[in-house]
């Protein structure tokens, strides 16, 4: 039997459950919302993913904590994104000085390379 760890996805009553809120509130931030995006089978069943309840849990702490109306909720996720687009660029421009370095280690390698006799038996 897999438990809850193990699931990859959730019907929209587990999520109510989860996150405290009621189905049809979940359908509608769902619409409000287009980060917001579970799957659906062709029947129209959603099925959500552990990335889709931290974003519901998300929008619920900005709308009843925050106390944020809708269009404020979605600006601060529109900048939350941003932010997160920017650290993501950020890394991925680190990532690709540190392979440069490593593919210019290896291209002087080729370059001048060391005496490989010692490798052939």
């Amino acid at each position: 039997m897999m438990n809850k760890s193990e699931k990859i996805f959730f019907s929209i009553k587990e999520v109510a459950l989860e996150i405290g809120e009621s189905e049809p509130t979940i359908r509608y931030w769902e619409k409000e919302f287009h980060e917001l995006k579970p799957r659906k089978t062709p029947g129209g069943t959603r099925f959500f993913t552990k990335e889709n309840i931290e974003l519901l849990k998300h929008i619920k702490f900005l709308l009843r904590e925050q106390k944020l109306t809708i269009a404020g909720a979605k600006k601060r996720l529109k900048n939350k994104h941003a932010n997160d687009s920017d650290k993501t660029k950020e890394l991925l421009l680190e990532k690709l000085e540190f392979i440069k370095k490593e593919l210019n280690d290896i291209l002087k390698q080729i370059a001048a390379p060391e005496d490989l006799s010692k490798y052939n038996p």
